[in-house]
């Protein structure tokens, strides 16, 4: 009987060569496995299945796990406000491990002797699934015929060609990932450190019902969105999804990360990512006035971690966990509205509304009048919290003296 192995399968020029490799060459009952995180309509998933079955595949499964995406890590990411560099919402990265634990889960429910991915030797994404699968499935070979076999993208569409299958895998000008989440660009711009990607390049452009501004109202119940404006929502999946159907026509939410891979060198990337920026800043702009400045200053350096080990393909971590219940914690009064103007390329946070708001007025107006403390008050209190620094200066005063002499 041959063998068990499972191809991450995404129709693309490397996946469909390994699906043929693999089942001609190795020999192996090609069990292709689609993970749609978001980013695959239905006819999509319909062309990658007829695709897979004429390259020869054994067996064809999409699953869908958008949602299990949501509740187990974008959900995370908005708690935590989590932007790598400042600038990237991780929708490639945060993706892949979600898919490579999907591929993991489904091996063990076929007794898989083997798993593959498409990933060549030069990027993050062969890390982010090899990581998961030695983890979840140590017992399962990893094949990844793209990396050992150092292919280039001619010999691959060559191998195809000889073995009956004349596909046009013209090489696109740009690269695009798309998920529920966002969606990548990489192109020949990306490859230096000061080229901008031109409007071509986004696959969503500018359009013209975006001339006029629109106004938006973001609903938030404990952390998670449930409402945009007098729409409501039981699924926050659905919420992001409408989102983006509004966003994305005025082309925001654009930007190119500069980074470190996971392998050692800098890279750039393109991106965007209209709903999860909106959502991402506006929920920020939610916490800073419901939860404590203790509470912020903490989430942001958790944050920071957070993204970090997510893109390092590191999200099986129990200090991932760990994080996690942090960040669902801090959310229980983050509750209310966030006003929002949509312009071309940009947008405005207008402010919230909120019951849970800890900027009221009956406790003072900052710069204009206190209500909970008089100046007696603040000139202690402005002593003692100096204390220790009038000491340390008035010490260190003396011996900068010493030194100059």
């Amino acid at each position: 009987m041959k063998k068990k192995i499972v191809l991450a399968y995404s129709g693309g020029l490397d996946t469909s060569f390994c699906a043929v490799y693999l089942s001609k060459k190795l020999e192996y009952e090609v069990y292709a496995v689609t993970i749609n995180t978001g980013g695959f309509s239905e006819d999509e998933i319909t062309a990658i299945e007829k695709r897979a079955y004429e390259l020869g595949v054994y067996s064809y499964t999409c699953i869908d796990a958008t949602e299990t995406y949501y509740n187990t890590c974008v959900k995370y990411l908005i708690y935590g406000n989590v932007l790598k560099n400042n600038t990237y919402p991780l929708s490639v990265s945060a993706e892949r491990t979600i898919q490579a634990k999907s591929i993991a889960e489904y091996a063990a429910t076929i007794n898989a002797d083997s798993v593959a991915h498409g990933s060549t030797g030069a990027g993050n994404d062969q890390v982010r699934f090899d990581v998961i699968f030695n983890i979840l499935c140590p017992n399962v070979e990893i094949i990844t015929p793209i990396r050992d076999l150092k292919l280039s993208r001619e010999a691959e569409i060559q191998f195809l060609a000889e073995n009956g299958f004349e596909i046009n895998f013209e090489k696109a000008q740009y690269s695009i990932n798309k998920g529920l989440w966002g969606t990548s660009v990489g192109g020949k711009e990306t490859l230096t450190s000061h080229g901008y990607l031109p409007e071509i390049a986004f696959p969503s452009q500018l359009d013209s019902t975006a001339a006029t501004s629109t106004e938006l109202t973001l609903h938030f119940k404990k952390g998670e969105i449930v409402g945009i404006n007098n729409k409501t929502f039981s699924n926050p999946v659905k919420a992001i999804q409408y989102l983006e159907s509004i966003a994305t026509p005025y082309a925001i939410g654009r930007d190119i990360h500069v980074g470190d891979t996971i392998v050692g060198i800098k890279g750039r990337v393109g991106f965007e990512a209209a709903a999860a920026i909106l959502i991402l800043k506006a929920h920020h702009l939610l916490e800073k006035h419901t939860l404590s400045k203790f509470q912020l200053n903490l989430k942001s350096q958790l944050a920071d971690w957070y993204g970090s080990w997510l893109h390092e393909g590191l999200f099986l971590d129990p200090a991932m966990r760990d994080i996690e219940v942090f960040f669902e914690s801090t959310q229980a009064k983050v509750n209310g509205k966030v006003f929002i103007t949509l312009l071309p390329y940009r947008f405005i946070l207008n402010g919230i509304e909120s019951d849970n708001d800890l900027m009221h007025a009956k406790f003072g107006s900052y710069g204009e009048m206190n209500l909970g403390w008089s100046g007696e008050d603040v000139k202690g209190y402005s002593k003692i919290i100096s204390n220790s620094l009038s000491i340390y200066h008035k010490v260190n005063a003396n011996q900068t003296e010493v030194d100059a002499n």
